[in-house]
């Protein structure tokens, strides 16, 4: 951190400057061995904050984290301390954000702090249930494992969802390619058959005046559809970041159609490998449960896993809690109780996971076969009846006298 002073000198003048330090504590001491006495010290605060502007517009990727985990486990076994370790991996990092990270992270070791907890500090990079991980490697002395645990569950979850991200790039693509086809055909046209079917006096079929009209109201009102459709999206943008509207949002992903059912199996894995992890390492199951809760990006799991946590506190146990929900599915509540009799829980965990994570690859495959030809479907029916139309409306003039 940086602080600025005002200071007495040995010979008696009043300086000002500025000085790095890990505390305000820290910067005294530095001003004095420097022969200073510290009249007003103050935590330097700039008018526009680069290291906010940077960290806002070049987050930190997943991959970056991934990396960081794996070399800080490599440097830690090779017998490097961790100041150290980390100092080198800063002086590597690319990202101007995770080096300002890096940087406050070092500086809360040196005044005392554990990394898991110098770490916490910086949730948007290391998110809690990671922290909590190092936490309990640094208690059992066996982080460089823990490091490595952590980045093989980072790289499974962010290949599962890259996986799923470029299945639905296809549909993607070609829904905005049938958008431009309609958008052009309605804009540019229509008008014009419009203009010369008007302009020759033909009496048109009713498909085509319907179609015709309706591209002439769209091309008349384009500015108030577009601003009305731009209101639309900033009102429901707006809503969908509040909590009740991200909750609503999250609901509804899980119920729309095929998607839906990929979503949820995704986020039953995540929680069932998360579960996993921390169970392994020892941490107690209520704990467990409320980092998960925390740390879900869908916010009916979390409400699901805190109501969980709740039925656990009164003595219900996990598979018991989980019964209650229909979000939990049968075979997964099932799989818990066995773990629970048998005390292997972070063993069946494991097992649904990779269950729920082949289910869902399955089904994103068999979802993209689907989305192809139904779009495929879609773009040839809307461009077949614009064609129909105004061929129609040809065919029409030779049984009309001009």
């Amino acid at each position: 951190m940086t602080y600025q002073y005002v200071a007495y000198n040995e010979s008696g003048q009043i300086v000002k400057g500025k000085l790095s330090a890990a505390s305000e504590e820290a910067a005294t001491e530095l001003l004095g061995y420097a022969g200073y006495r510290a009249v007003n010290l103050k935590l330097f605060v700039p008018f526009l904050n680069l290291d906010k502007l940077t960290a806002g517009l070049f987050r930190v990727k997943p991959n970056e984290i991934i990396l960081f985990y794996r070399q800080m486990a490599m440097l830690l076994e090779s017998g490097i301390d961790i100041i150290a370790a980390l100092e080198l991996l800063r002086l590597q990092t690319v990202n101007r954000a995770l080096k300002n990270v890096l940087g406050d992270v070092i500086a809360d070791l040196r005044s005392g702090s554990q990394l898991s907890a110098a770490l916490a500090k910086h949730a948007a990079v290391f998110p809690p249930i990671y922290c909590r991980l190092l936490g309990v490697g640094e208690q059992s002395g066996d982080l460089e494992t823990v490091l490595n645990h952590v980045a093989d569950y980072m790289e499974k979850e962010l290949a599962t969802s890259k996986e799923t991200k470029n299945a639905l790039l296809f549909p993607v693509i070609t829904a905005f390619v049938t958008v431009a086809v309609i958008g052009v055909l309605v804009t540019f046209v229509l008008p014009s058959f419009g203009k010369l079917y008007q302009s020759l006096g033909v009496e048109l079929p009713l498909a085509t005046r319907l179609l015709i009209n309706t591209a002439n109201q769209i091309q008349n009102n384009i500015a108030y559809i577009l601003l009305a459709a731009a209101a639309i999206t900033g009102g429901l943008a707006v809503y969908f970041r509040t909590q009740a509207g991200r909750y609503r949002w999250d609901k509804i992903l899980l119920k729309l159609p095929l998607v839906g059912q990929l979503t949820h199996l995704n986020e039953l894995a995540r929680f069932c490998r998360s579960m996993s992890l921390l169970f392994h390492a020892g941490l107690p199951l209520t704990e467990i449960v409320s980092l998960i809760a925390r740390g879900s990006r869908n916010r009916v799991l979390s409400q699901a896993l805190a109501d969980v946590q709740q039925g656990m506190v009164k003595g219900e146990g996990l598979s018991g809690s989980m019964s209650k929900n229909k979000l939990f599915l049968p075979m997964m509540v099932q799989m818990v109780r066995v773990g629970e009799e048998t005390g292997n829980l972070d063993t069946t965990l494991l097992a649904v996971a990779r269950s729920y994570e082949a289910e869902a690859e399955d089904k994103t495959r068999r979802l993209i076969t689907l989305i192809q030809p139904a779009m495929t479907l879609i773009i040839g029916l809307v461009i077949g009846l614009i064609a129909f139309s105004l061929t129609s409306a040809m065919y029409s003039m030779y049984g009309q006298d001009f």
